[in-house]
């Protein structure tokens, strides 16, 4: 089990490998919802199948790409995300977007757990032919986010273990499915749709990438066992590579799928057609190996959370801190299955709006790792004013300023269903692409101003 909170990992324990991140990023793409994000491409943005091709391609490249990139500052500060954000934003001034990150992390993790319960449900309805009530439904969802916690709390190797044997059956089951798709699709009728609109196609390689970016807070928090001589193009390349071999069939099968059932894409229960439209020998274990990848999901989020949790001033060990998040989307999740479907809506909005946070954050901490940063190991840990990273009153103000400015762009850009920004009818709101202005605005905005001086006293390593 691993102990280790915020803590920077010595050069003596960093024995991990880069080949690692491959299954890592590889899992945290594996869930069913991308099945219902190919649909979507196909019946609600009107694209035929080689546009759908190009947006599951573009995509992850762009967005696991910036992943890849933050994830470069774990192997040299070798602590987690939110705490070398500390040496960015100042010990106070981290507060603004570790809080609202942490926030953010509950939605995710909500919609997740939900989506693996109505997998779960799924399966005991194939097998068993179980009706759902609402003790199953808590039992289940109980059950899915009790997993998430184990594999979370005892940490790293855990992790590491889980996603490995995870994407290995994964991929092998993916396989049949696609040999089954080949066999039984009508593709004269897949083939032969027309092209849709290219703003469309704009619109839907924005939406995709905007939730791979979601990650890339996390992505430090995975390569801060790895040696500092690590090879940061390694490192960008095996997230990227693992998170297309998934993502990219996943979004192609939902597209093949839609035009037989276009159904699949307004569907608040995507996983309950994979049992109408394959047969049971194979959807049963692919289901439940699915389950295995959202339970896998929600652990990577947990224990980044956990992490996040510290930052924000919890000073309770890193596995209590995950169980906080996971109290957290037990609660909610339960909220969300039970509830009116209204609700979903309103909850997809309010993701929607927070996943802009990601952005603006990202825009700062990239380019400040741009600039050269390096980390004073004890100064990440040091909250009080004698820290190296108190700065002005506790805050960065350079960063603080970008992170906002580019925030608030973000929201202008931003219309969901009870939101609507001035600026989101304009071509980049229409096209889902207020994430990148974000991080544009917030990137630009802090490599123009000085960066503010680190006090002396405490040599800089890592």
């Amino acid at each position: 089990m691993e102990t280790r909170g915020l803590e920077p990992v010595p050069d003596s324990e960093r024995t991990g490998r880069v080949r690692t991140l491959f299954p890592t990023w590889a899992a945290a793409n594996m869930t069913v919802l991308l099945l219902t994000v190919g649909a979507g491409l196909v019946v609600l943005s009107r694209l035929n199948f080689w546009q759908v091709l190009a947006v599951a391609a573009t995509a992850p490249v762009v967005s696991y790409g910036l992943v890849g990139l933050i994830s470069v500052a774990g192997q040299h500060g070798g602590a987690p995300g939110m705490a070398l954000s500390r040496a960015v934003f100042g010990q106070r001034g981290n507060l603004l977007p570790g809080a609202l990150i942490w926030i953010a992390r509950w939605g995710w993790e909500t919609v997740n757990a939900v989506t693996g319960a109505y997998a779960l449900l799924a399966v005991l309805r194939l097998l068993f032919s179980v009706r759902s009530t609402t003790t199953l439904i808590m039992a289940v969802l109980l059950a899915f986010v009790a997993g998430s916690y184990l594999v979370s709390g005892l940490g790293m190797g855990a992790l590491r273990t889980c996603c490995t044997w995870s994407a290995y059956l994964f991929g092998g089951f993916s396989v049949l499915v696609l040999i089954h798709l080949w066999a039984g699709t009508d593709w004269r009728a897949v083939l032969d749709r027309p092209a849709g609109p290219t703003a469309l196609m704009v619109a839907g390689a924005g939406t995709l990438a905007a939730g791979g970016i979601s990650w890339a807070p996390s992505g430090p928090d995975f390569t801060r066992y790895l040696p500092r001589t690590a090879s940061g193009r390694a490192v960008v390349g095996a997230t990227v590579g693992g998170a297309v071999l998934v993502s990219l069939p996943l979004v192609l099968m939902g597209a093949v799928m839609a035009v037989a059932t276009p159904d699949l894409a307004t569907s608040s229960d995507p996983v309950s057609f994979i049992g109408t439209l394959l047969p049971d020998w194979i959807s049963v274990p692919y289901l439940l190996i699915a389950v295995v990848g959202m339970v896998l999901i929600n652990a990577m989020s947990m224990y980044s959370a956990g992490f996040t949790a510290q930052t924000l001033g919890f000073t309770i060990p890193r596995a209590w801190a995950v169980g906080v998040n996971a109290a957290i989307s037990l609660l909610l999740g339960g909220m969300l299955m039970m509830t009116a479907s209204g609700f979903i809506d309103a909850f997809i909005s309010f993701l929607t709006l927070l996943a802009v946070t990601f952005s603006a954050w990202i825009g700062v901490f990239g380019a400040d790792l741009l600039r050269g940063r390096t980390y004073d190991a004890a100064a990440l840990l040091d909250t009080t004013p004698t820290g190296a990273y108190w700065y002005t009153g506790g805050y960065s103000v350079p960063a603080v300023a970008a992170w906002t400015a580019g925030l608030t762009v973000g929201l202008l850009l931003s219309g969901v269903e009870w939101f609507t920004g001035p600026l989101a009818t304009t071509w980049i709101g229409r096209h889902g692409l207020g994430w990148a202005v974000t991080i544009a605005v917030s990137g630009t905005l802090y490599a123009l101003l000085p960066r503010p001086a680190v006090r002396t006293g405490t040599p800089l390593h890592f």
